[in-house]
């Protein structure tokens, strides 16, 4: 009966993650064609572990193999539209499939004679080329979505028509011969960076990954949440929230910890009395904020940490303290929510007791340690991921009931190739628009555009560059949307100068600055496709989702301003002043939650929220006097809340608000 259950939510589970996530719309097949899939995707996490392990592949050559792979398996695995039938291979599907695997392994039998040329290409190179593009764009569009293929589109045409651009944009133009042969024939293009850090790093992590979920890691992290805050205020809310937050170690989509976590957490918000929207929301926010997480933060964590030249070490370390403020932001939201509406925590004779949960599956979280200390020991990322493959593997065998059995270790090979597929999809396609910005400077055009509206002003500078990451993330994965905006937005910033004439942002500083926004796309209206996604599983209204998420997700608007103004914060060059800033920022990430809220020992009217928002805001501002002046503001309001509040407690409690 048990399994029966286990059955029908996992069907649930699949049919939402359909429904709201486009790479999740894959082939289910059987018979000879099921098995031939995946004889595929385990040959090519065959390959990439052989990669990995032994190296001594040109890295031309290796990138081509991978894209080989993986591209053919989403024409294989993703139907062209929604009347396909999803439980059989279309002919004109296997078709698409071997011509990009062949224009693919084209550079690699004629690879020494392309490289002899020299950048000059002949007509063969230039139709295999011009295929090859294209079908890039095709699979982008089957497993990411319309919006990245029309950006890309917009990039190229962009480059072919540059003479007739007038103004700063303009450029000397790019011939149709000479785009086919960057975008495709150069590690400047589709075979770019990008496709370097897919079939490297990202590949052995989503196989880690693969082997975590195996193992039941999502349901411990789900029972250790539930026995750590259950039964306080809102239990279910916070519990959605700590174990989204641990689930971004697992999944570098928002959308499926929605959907995965979601699935638990959502109908115990709503059964606790949070309203449908607000019960989506807080999972929404919580979900997205996981690509925040370190110590894996999802595919473009990796990109950042070659694009900066920065060691992946150092980049989840600046990543930490921001994740803490956005989750203790989410959190404080979540507290006040439940205070404020009356709402209880689960019976503790329902939740389970810590010990137990650490005594079932406890040694599960061993190898998210041991990614941690191979990372600080100075292993590169690709085998500080086999070295936790391998641990999780051990550590699942230690107790009986997280054993994978050999079917299992063959099964979470292929999971891990099949995970891929939409990250190999949106890297090939990112690779267009850099090899546009690479061949046209766009990237430097678009940054002094604007500088320049913002007269060289480093806040306007950042709001500008805010805008811009948000509009270009409409309905784009994370993954490309870092790419886009990295190559497009993040330039502006690096381009302010001091009057010595030295940068004043850091490098990491303004990629992750893109980067926060970039990810915030998720929950931010019009698209929110994470709320999206969580409206879906509460039954609730998508754009009030989208609205309440944003409320909860409010600090990721607020952070990255913070530590670009104070890079200390991403522990870059810290001293002993980090800790004030630390200190305020945490006391200014609790009072905007509560004024958002609107409640803290009792109702606030509008006045006190208003200050309250502000004061927090200053807070984390760093300076001696705005901190000065948001802790007198501090003060007054809490004695304003604390003065008959406990004659207050019995007056009915409003239900709904913001």
């Amino acid at each position: 009966m048990r399994e029966e259950m286990i059955k029908e939510e996992e069907v649930k589970v699949d049919e939402l993650m359909a429904k709201y996530d486009k790479g999740s719309r894959f082939r289910v097949l059987s018979g000879v064609q099921g098995k031939m899939i995946t004889v595929l995707l385990f040959c090519f996490t065959m390959f990439q572990l052989y990669y990995a392990i032994r190296g001594g592949i040109d890295a031309m050559i290796a990138r081509c193999i991978h894209l080989s792979f993986g591209l053919s398996a989403v024409f294989f695995l993703y139907p062209s539209n929604g009347k396909m039938s999803r439980k059989k291979l279309h002919w004109f599907d296997c078709l698409l499939g071997i011509t990009i695997a062949s224009c693919c392994m084209y550079i690699v039998v004629f690879y020494k004679d392309i490289v002899m040329r020299q950048g000059l290409i002949n007509h063969v190179d230039m139709i295999v080329g011009g295929i090859a593009i294209i079908l890039v764009l095709e699979a982008a569009r089957r497993v990411i979505g319309l919006p990245m293929v029309i950006i890309s589109l917009v990039f190229i045409v962009y480059a072919l028509i540059g003479r007739s651009i007038p103004g700063s944009l303009g450029h000397r133009g790019v011939s149709v011969e000479g785009l086919v042969q960057h975008l495709f024939f150069t590690t400047e293009g589709i075979l770019g960076l990008p496709i370097q850090v897919s079939s490297t790093f990202i590949f052995m992590f989503l196989l880690f990954g693969a082997y975590l979920e195996k193992t039941g890691m999502g349901e411990f992290f789900i029972q250790l949440a539930n026995s750590i805050s259950g039964d306080s205020p809102g239990g279910p809310a916070k519990v959605a929230v700590i174990s989204s937050a641990c689930m971004g170690t697992l999944s570098g989509s928002s959308v499926a910890n929605v959907v995965g976590t979601g699935s638990f957490t959502i109908p115990m918000m709503k059964k606790l009395g949070y309203k449908p929207e607000f019960a989506g929301a807080v999972e929404a926010t919580a979900s997205t904020g996981g690509q925040l997480m370190p110590p894996i933060m999802g595919a473009a964590a990796f990109l950042l940490a070659e694009i900066t030249g920065s060691p992946y070490s150092k980049v989840i370390l600046a990543a930490l303290v921001p994740a803490a403020l956005y989750y203790l932001g989410v959190f404080i939201g979540v507290h006040y929510e439940a205070k404020k509406l009356g709402l209880k925590g689960i019976p503790k004779d329902e939740i389970p007791k810590l010990l137990f949960v650490l005594r079932q599956r406890g040694q599960l979280i061993i190898p998210i340690f041991v990614v941690i200390a191979l990372l600080v020991s100075g292993w590169s990322p690709i085998y500080a991921a086999l070295g936790a493959v391998v641990s999780t593997i051990i550590c699942a065998a230690i107790k009986k009931e997280t054993r994978l059995s050999f079917e299992d270790l063959l099964n979470g090979m292929v999971q891990g190739a099949k995970s891929a597929l939409t990250v190999i999809a949106a890297c090939a396609c990112a690779g267009i628009i850099i090899g546009v910005v690479t061949k046209t400077g766009l990237g430097l055009k678009m940054g002094s555009i604007l500088v320049g509206i913002a007269k060289g002003n480093l806040v306007l500078t950042l709001f500008f560059t805010m805008i811009t990451s948000l509009v270009l993330g409409i309905g784009v994965p994370t993954t490309a949307n870092y790419v886009i905006t990295s190559t497009i937005a993040a330039p502006a910033i690096l381009m302010i100068k001091d009057a010595s004439g030295a940068q004043v942002v850091p490098i990491l500083a303004a990629h992750l600055f893109v980067f926060y926004f970039g990810i915030i796309a998720d929950v931010t209206p019009p698209v929110c496709l994470a709320a999206v996604a969580a409206s879906g599983v509460a039954k609730s209204e998508p754009m009030k989702t989208g609205m309440q998420a944003t409320r909860l997700a409010i600090g990721a608007f607020l952070i990255p301003y913070m530590f670009v103004l104070s890079p200390e914060l991403i522990l870059i060059n810290p001293d002993i002043s980090i800790i004030p800033k630390l200190i305020t920022a945490v006391l200014g990430m609790i009072c905007v939650a509560v004024g958002l809220t609107g409640y803290f020992k009792k109702n606030m009217n509008i006045l006190e929220r208003v200050f309250i928002v502000a004061a927090g805001i200053m807070a984390l501002n760093t300076g001696y006097v705005s901190d000065g002046v948001a802790i007198v503001i501090i003060g007054v309001i809490y004695f304003l809340q604390s003065k008959g509040s406990k004659d207050l407690q019995n007056i009915k409690i409003l239900k709904g608000g913001i």
